[in-house]
């Protein structure tokens, strides 16, 4: 059957009808549903929750001491000395918040040390020891501050007034409390079964309405009871009288409130119809409309509001559309102007430098010693290699933007990249180069001659802004199955803004008008794409004392990993 929407005098009065029987048939379900046993079963079920929470608590807290417990191992294992260790934990008690002390203990010196018990608390002394295996015949053993453990334990129960929390030892002695009453204490302890049960929360109420509820927990030996007081109760049963009375008032006025609120959803939708279009005559392509939707909702409205979304919708998709075509455009207009000037700048030189030697060379009304001619020949040699790497550059980037990049992952000699890459260099400008890595250094996982690029462009850069007369350090280490390379150089400081531009198109530390260098500026742009297509990484750092490093970090070659 199709549903049909009524007028608005009918809706009106269906309105009143159901503001009168609804509020009615709540008040007479509320009456009869609550009682004194769901009540009180409801203030049990708050206590065991409580209790499990305060017990969640104190596991928390005692595993994540013992998280710590282990950092603190792993600390003084790195310290050669008995004294050097004892001095570290010392200082550790002094300046903690959570340990009190530390003990360092040997089994076989000490018979009456148990490996097997973790946790210890000492009722005489009020400590509580917390121990980890640090090797076979050594244990570390830490002081808890019992005060640090409180703060926490109760944290998720401050609102908790009217509960009463008490946790005690095995011997029925107060270690923590909540809302500590003495009388109430007593009658708490003498009350408790004589055999507990192990991590379980079990009721043991003698009250009626007023549920008390234990949970010992077998690890530590604690047993966490959680007491209802008499105030709880009455506020709990108060407060479901003022529901009912609550539900016939709501019964009186519910017919009035009904009738405004059909007006003020017809009102509301069609405004929300009005603002779509005024939005949409201003250039707002994101407006929706969001009816109040119910069943008194006339059907136009929700009709007319999807068909404006529909086909907004599709304005807005279309604009978006609009949008990154012309960010595409903006792209390439300054990557075609950044090219440009890069070609006029950087290429016009190499190939002046090769044409006027050429000519001079070529010239047959002079004579040309050899000397002469071998000095030509060699600048041009250099020239027409600077241009090979410059074009090199310009051919990679497209592939780096489209991650397809063919990279021939092999065994490579570390030693040997480097060694070649620096032949390259000084073959453009004389430079000390100090190439500290050993014969012996591992081989690599990587693509030669990409590798070799990347070391020619990090060691390009160097040369150009380093201080003059100062060496370039070439540094290598292997770290977990890493390789870490560190090209270092003295220059000026660079500030970390900056730095983390050097990566992007075309970006140089000197502009037009400043600049002083030659270079693309894509040099550390194509480093990073090739590294990352490597496996691997690239990290720039820049230190007050005019010290900058490039870090490379490559996998180590593996037999077992390695597919010919």
């Amino acid at each position: 059957m199709k549903f049909k929407r009524l007028k608005i005098v009918e809706q009106i009065i269906i309105i009143s009808l159901i503001g009168v029987l609804v509020p009615s048939i709540i008040s007479w379900f509320i009456i009869n549903n609550v009682s004194q046993h769901s009540l009180r079963r409801e203030l049990g079920y708050s206590a065991q929750i409580i209790a499990k929470i305060i017990e969640n608590n104190i596991q928390s807290i005692l595993n994540s001491d013992s998280q710590r417990l282990k950092e603190v191992i792993i600390s003084i294992n790195h310290l050669p000395s008995q004294s050097q260790q004892n001095l570290f934990l010392k200082d550790l008690a002094i300046n903690s918040d959570i340990y009190k002390d530390f003990e360092l203990i040997r089994p076989s010196e000490n018979k009456d040390f148990d490996v097997n018990k973790r946790i210890t608390y000492n009722t005489d002394t009020e400590q509580l020891w917390i121990t980890e295996k640090i090797h076979d015949d050594k244990y570390i053993k830490a002081e808890i501050n019992t005060k640090f453990i409180k703060n926490n334990i109760f944290s998720n129960i401050q609102d908790e007034k009217n509960r009463r929390v008490y946790i005690v030892d095995k011997s029925g002695k107060l270690i923590f409390s909540h809302n500590y009453n003495e009388e109430d204490f007593q009658k708490s302890i003498k009350q408790l079964p004589v055999n507990l049960v192990n991590n379980i929360v079990t009721r043991f109420e003698t009250i009626k309405n007023q549920p008390r509820v234990y949970l010992k927990m077998d690890d530590t030996g604690l047993i966490i009871i959680v007491n209802t007081t008499k105030e709880l109760t009455n506020s709990t049963i108060n407060k479901a009288r003022l529901k009912i009375l609550a539900a016939f008032l709501v019964a009186a006025a519910v017919t009035l409130f009904l009738t405004l609120l059909y007006s003020y959803y017809l009102y509301f939708n069609i405004r929300q119809l009005f603002k779509g279009i005024i939005a949409v005559s201003r250039g707002n392509y994101k407006k929706r409309i969001t009816p109040l939707t119910n069943v008194f909702t006339p059907r136009e409205i929700l009709f007319l509001a999807e068909e404006f979304n529909s086909m907004i919708n599709e304005i807005n998709a279309s604009y978006k559309k609009l949008k990154e075509k012309n960010k595409e455009l903006k792209q390439l207009d300054s990557f075609r102007s950044n090219l440009v000037d890069t070609v006029s700048h950087e290429l016009r030189t190499p190939l002046t430098s090769i044409r006027g030697y050429t000519s001079r060379l070529l010239r047959t009304d002079i004579e040309i010693d050899e000397e002469t001619k071998h000095k030509s020949l060699l600048i041009i040699k250099q020239q027409s290699e600077r241009l090979s790497r410059m074009i090199d550059d310009l051919l990679v980037i497209p592939d780096i933007e489209g991650s397809k990049l063919n990279i021939n992952f092999e065994r490579v000699s570390l030693i040997n990249v480097i060694e070649n890459s620096i032949y390259s260099v000084k073959n453009i400008e004389e430079r000390e180069i100090e190439n500290n890595i050993t014969g012996d250094f591992p081989d690599i996982l990587a693509d030669n001659d990409r590798l070799e690029q990347v070391i020619i462009n990090i060691l390009g850069n160097a040369n150009k802004y380093a201080y003059p007369s100062t060496p370039i350090v070439i540094n290598a280490k292997c770290e977990k199955g890493k390789a870490i390379i560190k090209i270092s150089n003295q220059a000026d400081y660079i500030d970390k803004q900056t730095l983390y531009k050097l990566f992007e198109k075309f970006i140089r530390l000197d502009d037009k008008t400043t600049r002083t260098t030659r270079g693309t500026g894509l040099g550390l742009y194509i480093v990073k794409g090739l590294i990352e297509a490597m496996n691997g990484s690239v990290h720039l750092k820049s230190s007050t004392d005019n010290i900058f490093t490039v870090k490379i970090v490559l996998p180590v070659f593996k037999e077992e990993d390695y597919e010919a």
